[in-house]
């Protein structure tokens, strides 16, 4: 993403069907929004208080609607809950700092209908990060039983981050298990649709448009991503989380679409759904090891599927790059 620092100019003579519709380019945004705070500032104000609301607000309003005993209370009620919370306490909060501190809600947010190439595009570069990915955990759990067998301080925090996952594994298994055609609707709508576009809106959105005003995009995304990877909590999948917002920043910034890194988003939790429930809570933390037989073949593929990544940001790069200089 370095090479992104210097965007051309966009051409007005060139076809605009052969071209993405930008918004304003990065110099174009500086000089036309004024931003009424530090924009560091503000993304900061966007993480502490989308996170102390969502999280503290949020559990204290879940913890007094259905009392201390989370297990009892209905799953649906808890799921429509869920919703809420992300509504209130990490979409409206996002669109509200934006007014306040921007005014220009559609710029800094890069509202605009992607062309469908543009969406295939990176749908193609999910498809294979997704994988790449998860044989990246096996790889990393591998080692991560191979140094608890030898380190005692090590098998002690595995224990610990063992629990603490088993926790959130029976959590989110209890959310997402359906019983009907209603339910499993639900259920996407709770853990793939509104998660999609209210975390996308925070973070890709206004979070990391913030540190666009100050910091180059690959550094803007960076750390937009790896704040995005501490969210979620999940200890053995914060590299992956990072990566996972690492691309879903590139393509929001790449596209200037928020609607990208949502479609993005949307398909990645899709995905953790569907392998919920064809294959249960086995595939849901993603905590369990490689045999040692098997770490050589996982490894070698890991890198193959790095290599097709690779090509697909290549392509990526190169068509926005033409559409730019037709």
């Amino acid at each position: 993403m370095d090479d992104l620092n210097d965007k051309p100019q966009q051409n007005e003579s060139q076809n605009p069907e052969e071209q993405p519709d930008q918004i304003v380019n990065d110099e174009e945004l500086k000089n036309k929004i004024i931003p009424q705070i530090s924009p560091i500032a503000a993304a900061f104000i966007g993480l502490f208080g989308g996170f102390l609301l969502y999280q503290i607000v949020g559990g204290t309003l879940t913890l007094l609607i259905f009392g201390l005993d989370l297990d009892s209370a209905p799953i649906n009620g808890i799921r429509l809950m869920t919703m809420a919370g992300q509504i209130l306490f990490i979409l409206l909060p996002a669109l509200l700092f934006t007014k306040w501190f921007y005014r220009d809600v559609t710029t800094i947010l890069r509202v605009r209908i992607p062309k469908v190439r543009e969406i295939l595009l990176f749908t193609l570069g999910i498809i294979i990060l997704t994988p790449l990915l998860q044989n990246y955990l096996y790889i990393q759990n591998y080692f991560i039983e191979e140094l608890a067998k030898n380190y005692d301080f090590i098998n002690s925090a595995k224990t610990i981050l063992d629990k603490f996952n088993k926790l959130i594994e029976k959590t989110y298994g209890d959310i997402l298990a359906a019983k009907n055609v209603l339910e499993g609707i639900l259920v996407v709508g709770v853990i793939a649709l509104i998660p999609a576009l209210c975390e996308e809106v925070m973070f890709r959105g206004f979070i990391q448009r913030s540190f666009e005003f100050k910091l180059k995009p690959v550094w803007a995304a960076l750390i937009t991503a790896v704040f995005f990877g501490a969210y979620h909590f999940n200890f053995y999948g914060m590299i992956p989380l990072i990566a996972l917002g690492f691309y879903f920043g590139f393509a929001a910034y790449m596209s200037n679409s928020i609607f990208v890194p949502i479609v993005l988003h949307f398909l990645n939790n899709f995905t953790a759904i569907l392998l919920f429930f064809i294959f249960g809570s086995d595939e849901l933390i993603n905590t369990k090891s490689l045999s040692e037989t098997d770490l050589n073949s996982s490894i070698i593929f890991f890198f193959f599927l790095l290599l097709i990544f690779s090509g697909v940001i290549f392509l990526i790069k190169k068509y926005y790059s033409k559409a730019r200089n037709v």
